[in-house]
């Protein structure tokens, strides 16, 4: 058992790394591979339960997504995502529920909600990366990535009322379905709250990089687990924990934050990979074990499943989308009208929040904080209703409803088979065209690379002022410690540090002249103009001037500088200044 877990490891994670060197969609390839190499009779047969795939696979997924999702945008696009990730779930669940029970009755009515509730979450980890690669606006990358967040939970709690419907005499009301959501989901924040809060002092307060990484590969597990042993919900639990760990990463030390990226990347292309190795290896077995008399009706069941999955989103996506443009259009009328008549003034101007604008100031932050990532053209809709790839989730939760003691045998595998194939389905039709849809609608980020070399200019003078004002105070503490003759030392390092002066040489030999001042002080000079720096950038990306994803770019170029610092500090001759 476990050579054959290793040897599918080993074989999905090398057939993964082919198809990221093509560019080709990895989770498809790995599929395609793995259910060709299980009619081999030497590939291993491997029998994991269902609910320890899912907890093993599930947390560090959604923990690694949340980490890189932008809370700002994520917060401005929250009515998208909610849309997207809770109703468009449910809607989903319910159509195909129906449907399901429609075509094969022998699912059963809770059985065929079950099934609706797994293939209902799209998976954005190959829409994502097609995005990133074509350069989508970043309001439809933060919807897309915010939705899969979401909707994880949401289908996961509607898995948990479905699987309760299927024991025998168990009845659950509509209220009482919704009063469980409601406690999955505010039990589930509340936790991953906490082991947010608890990681991020951890992680400033240590300053070993490999012990903070070892908590932070624990910590999804942790808080899974217990949110789900209370009755919430570990995805948001997970979740809420990522987000909180992510916004406030740049207030940890540089090495955590090079040190977590690559690894959380090694993790994800490993899990995923697995994942689909797993099931592409398990369907031949489990297609066999079904009843010669249902295999027709499964497969055409299938894909009538598909086809609701495909049809649903988009049917779902423009007519909300217009309806919410509309709203927004009709609220912004509102308050262009409050603040013109000055109504909005008398009602705001005491706030400690609006107390300092103008009429026009107000008028611009409104329009920016209320309005920014919810409007959506015509084309994002049409990008967004195409990236409907089912993924990794819905597999997991597929093997572990096969694992449900209450379903028959014949029903477990019927739900195992449609995932799979409405998961290799929407991987094959969607998938493979996203990208054409997207250079024919000629969808770019013009707009967002205009906007961030407009924010950039602003930062980068904000930055400069402060990092003079910095120098200039170290200047006097210079002086009053060493005396006016090192300072010709300071006046070098500082022109080196703001790129006045290009003559690093004469630099250096300045450098390597002075007697009094130690390497360690100017390092020290080096990191607190770093650290001013990161705090302008900081200041800027939570007032909303600064986009998220530019500001962790310019922090990873300053970890650079800092890495660049200690680097020389540790290779540097012994007895040098």
């Amino acid at each position: 058992m476990e050579a054959g877990i290793f040897y599918v490891l080993v074989g999905s994670v090398a057939v993964a790394a082919f198809a990221r060197w093509r560019g080709w969609p990895a989770p498809l390839l790995v599929t395609v591979v793995a259910l060709a190499a299980s009619f081999l009779p030497f590939v291993p047969d491997l029998d994991i339960d269902g609910h320890v795939l899912l907890s093993l696979v599930l947390p560090p997924l959604l923990y690694s997504a949340a980490l890189d999702v932008s809370f700002v945008g994520f917060k401005r696009s929250l009515p998208q995502i909610r849309r997207l990730g809770i109703w468009l779930v449910l809607l989903t669940a319910l159509a195909v529920g129906f449907v399901a029970w429609w075509i094969f009755p022998a699912l059963t009515l809770p059985g065929a909600l079950l099934l609706g509730a797994i293939v209902a979450p799209p998976d954005a980890v190959s829409a994502a990366a097609i995005g990133r690669r074509l350069g989508l606006p970043r309001r439809i990358m933060t919807v897309l990535s915010g939705e899969s967040l979401i909707n994880d939970a949401t289908s996961l709690t509607l898995y948990r009322v479905f699987a309760s419907l299927t024991i025998a005499g168990a009845t659950v009301s509509i209220w009482g379905g919704i009063w469980q959501f409601l406690v999955a989901v505010g039990v589930g924040v509340a936790v991953g709250l906490v082991f947010g809060i608890v990681l991020h002092q951890l992680r400033t307060r240590i300053s070993d990089p490999v012990v903070i990484g070892t908590f932070g590969l624990l910590a999804p597990f942790g808080a899974y687990a217990i949110a789900e042993h209370l009755l919430g919900s570990g995805v948001l639990a997970v979740v809420a924990m990522g987000l909180y760990v992510g916004y406030n990463s740049p207030r940890t030390d540089y090495t955590t934050r090079q040190q977590e990226k690559p690894l959380w990347l090694s993790a994800d292309l490993l899990l995923e990979s697995f994942v689909f190795a797993y099931i592409g290896l398990q369907f031949p077995r489990v297609l066999s074990d079904l009843g010669s008399e249902s295999v027709g009706e499964i497969l055409l069941l299938s894909g009538v499943v598909l086809l609701v999955v495909v049809i649903v989103r988009p049917l779902y996506i423009y007519p909300t989308s217009a309806w919410a443009n509309f709203q927004d259009r009709r609220r912004l009328e509102r308050w262009d009208r409050g603040v013109q008549s000055g109504e909005f003034d008398k009602r705001h101007r005491k706030s400690r929040r609006w107390g300092n604008y103008t009429a026009d100031e107000l008028r611009s932050h409104i329009v920016r904080e209320q309005m920014a990532g919810l409007t959506l053209t015509w084309k994002d809709s049409a990008v967004i209703s195409w990236a409907g790839m089912r993924g990794v989730v819905t597999l997991a939760i597929a093997v572990a409803a096969a694992d449900l003691a209450t379903l028959d045998t014949e029903a477990s595998h019927a739900i195992v088979v449609v995932a799979f194939i409405v998961t290799v389905g929407t991987l094959l039709i969607q998938g493979l065209t996203l990208p054409l849809l997207i250079r024919s609608l000629g969808i770019a980020r013009d707009v967002d690379e205009q906007e961030d070399q407009i924010a950039l200019a602003a930062v980068r003078e904000k930055s400069r002022e402060a990092g003079k004002a910095f120098l200039a105070e170290k200047r006097v503490e210079w002086e009053a410690k060493y005396g006016e003759a090192d300072l010709g030392v300071f006046d070098a390092f500082t022109k080196r540090m703001t790129r006045v002066e290009k003559d690093t040489d004469e630099a250096q030999k300045v450098e390597d002249a002075a007697s009094r001042p130690s390497f360690e002080d100017l390092v020290a000079l080096s990191k607190g103009w770093l650290q001013v720096r990161r705090e302008i950038l900081l200041a800027e990306r939570d007032a909303g001037n600064l986009d998220e994803e530019v500001m962790r770019e310019l922090i990873a170029a300053m970890d650079a500088e800092e890495l660049a610092l200690d680097t020389r500090g540790a290779t540097r001759q012994p007895g040098r200044a």
